[in-house]
């Protein structure tokens, strides 16, 4: 399958699983509803993180283990456009690609899921949680220094049947994902971010194409929100700047209310043995400065010793 040189069809590389397909269904719709006419087709690729449902990300190559065959497939033309979780996206692309545009962002906060109800305060000393993000196990060793945190792979559906099953107690998963699929009403508590920092992006759609490509730049444009947009370029400044990959517990907020931007940031050891916290305001106008001035900072204060170590 080639991508469409039709002005009236456009191609679109997504994941299999039910989230990613939900995503790019998702983009599909809106893409069609704003140009009648519009033929939108999905193209499913299995990538390195499908394939290896083991483990933690680090052993396998971090984040681009969920965007690698995508963005091979784009540049060979399988496809005109990708769909990702932001989130999953690493500081930079492949050369030649481009993210061409950020539609409205979901809850970006974390869910936590128990099997008997109960919040993560009144878990049981010693009950295990189960997440594969070491942001996440960070948090909640602040959090809960007395929770047994285990690494739980797979898809949403998997991770909530582990839990469902008593494979681990509790999981923290995205708050996005669950709405996305319907799931809401199977999150026991969404952390405030000040308790659980989101990752960069998180709750984000990324749509990503070959760069300098107007026909989809022009279709695109439309679902492009400029309010998720200026926050997205902060962060992704921000994990540009640290040079942080998925081998380092890091999260990163951005938040804008009117022509202001707050950027919030953590960087910490993995047993949280030391966790560094920061954040910047601004003019959402200079979201990248703003970006790479925390960054600055972070390292000034010691997070270039922890990221190295990671």
């Amino acid at each position: 399958m080639k991508s469409s040189t039709n002005d009236h069809k456009v191609i679109i590389g997504t994941r299999g699983s039910a989230l990613a397909r939900w995503q790019a269904e998702h983009v599909a719709a809106a893409l069609k509803e704003a140009s009648p006419g519009l033929e939108v087709e999905l193209s499913l690729v299995v990538t390195e993180g499908d394939r290896f449902q083991a483990g933690p990300l680090i052993e396998r190559g971090g984040k681009g283990v969920w965007v690698k065959e995508i963005e091979e497939g784009l540049l060979a033309g399988t496809f005109d456009l990708a769909v990702h979780s932001l989130k999953d996206v690493p500081a930079y692309l492949a050369e030649g690609l481009a993210l061409v545009a950020i539609p409205p962002r979901a809850d970006p906060r974390d869910a936590f899921i128990s099997r008997t109800g109960a919040g993560w305060r009144d878990l049981a000393v010693g009950a295990r949680v189960g997440t594969s993000s070491l942001r996440r196990v960070a948090q909640l060793k602040l959090l809960r220094p007395d929770l047994e945190v285990e690494v739980l792979r797979g898809n949403v559906d998997t991770r909530l049947r582990k839990v469902a099953e008593g494979v681990v107690d509790a999981a923290v998963l995205a708050c996005a994902g669950l709405d996305r699929l319907g799931l809401g009403e199977r999150i026991t508590a969404r952390f405030a971010v000040e308790e659980m920092l989101p990752a960069i992006g998180q709750g984000a759609l990324a749509l990503e194409a070959r760069a300098g490509d107007a026909r989809i730049a022009r279709l695109v444009a439309s679902l492009v929100d400029d309010d998720a947009t200026v926050c997205v370029q902060a962060e992704r400044s921000l994990l540009a700047a640290l040079g942080a990959g998925c081998q380092t517990p890091l999260g990163g907020h951005a938040e804008v209310s009117g022509d202001r931007l707050r950027l919030r940031a953590l960087v910490a050891k993995p047993d949280a043995s030391v966790v560094l916290r920061d954040e910047i305001t601004g003019a959402r106008a200079e979201a990248v400065r703003l970006g790479r001035a925390l960054a600055e900072r972070l390292l000034e204060r010691g997070a270039r010793a922890i990221l190295d170590a990671g």
